[in-house]
């Protein structure tokens, strides 16, 4: 059984270093790992994939030994403990926004005493059982020690209810989506808006209180340097979508310019 190199970095103190990822690109896995990524958000809330094509992604992460944070699009019980038999080291739940929805999902996915997540053992994440040839215990101890929960604070609800979200045992980390908090934001009275820098700085506070990991998804590396600055133990930067378009945006003006040459 594999360990955890995002939860290793936030033992340490130190920030983890993420990439985002959203199509089937095994390629994608080993150059991050080859890079010395700890792990990859791996996004099936906007980005649909069918449960065999998840279970090969989830074992590139493993043949290349790089933790998938796996953001999921359910909070079917039976499903979101089945991605963590299946590879996934942790799970990133979006639009979390009040404690009785963070406490039901440390029951769906941590095992007891935190929760209530079913025992099985054959899945990848126990090399199929044979990392587990006898009891199960090794396999719940690793777990509990090993894999993480991570809640998106993406509405102002949320936001209000953050210190009691972090202070329930068994969720390992707050992470806030920006998009989804500015725009609804618009909608509540404006004396009682929070400004993305805010929400920033008061879940920072919230975690370091309660020593629990954080990190919002920064759009420039200012940004970034700014959430480091402020504590941020998950740092997300480098996304499929963008290395792709950015790439192919430098080799056409590259094609393009050699064409004109030869005109």
């Amino acid at each position: 059984m594999r360990n955890s190199k995002i939860l290793a970095k936030i033992r340490a103190g130190k920030s983890a270093k993420i990439a985002m990822m959203g199509h089937f690109l095994p390629p994608f896995v080993a150059y991050a790992a080859s890079l010395g990524y700890d792990g990859i958000w791996l996004d099936l809330e906007h980005r649909p994939m069918d449960s065999r094509e998840i279970q090969a992604m989830l074992a590139y992460f493993h043949l290349y030994d790089i933790d998938c944070m796996l953001r999921t699009p359910t909070r079917e019980k039976g499903q979101l403990y089945r991605y963590l038999e299946d590879g996934a080291t942790g799970l990133i739940v979006p639009h979390v926004s009040d404690v009785e929805s963070g406490r039901e999902l440390v029951q769906k996915v941590k095992f007891p005493p935190l929760g209530d997540r079913g025992l099985e053992g054959r899945g990848l994440e126990a090399n199929f059982g044979l990392d587990i040839p006898g009891t199960r215990d090794p396999l719940i101890e690793h777990a509990l020690r090993e894999t993480f929960l991570v809640l998106q604070i993406e509405t102002p609800q949320a936001l209000a209810a953050a210190d009691e979200i972090a202070a329930i045992p068994g969720v390992d980390g707050l992470y806030i989506g920006p998009q989804d908090l500015r725009l609804r934001m618009l909608h509540v009275p404006e004396d009682e808006r929070y400004t993305t820098e805010a929400a920033v700085e008061r879940i920072a506070a919230i975690c370091a209180r309660h020593s629990k990991a954080w990190g919002s998804l920064a759009r420039t590396i200012d940004e970034l340097q700014q959430h480091a600055a402020l504590g941020s133990q998950l740092l997300v930067w480098g996304a499929d979508a963008r290395i792709l378009q950015e790439g192919l945006t430098r080799a056409n003006g590259e094609i393009d310019t050699v064409i004109q040459a030869g005109s």
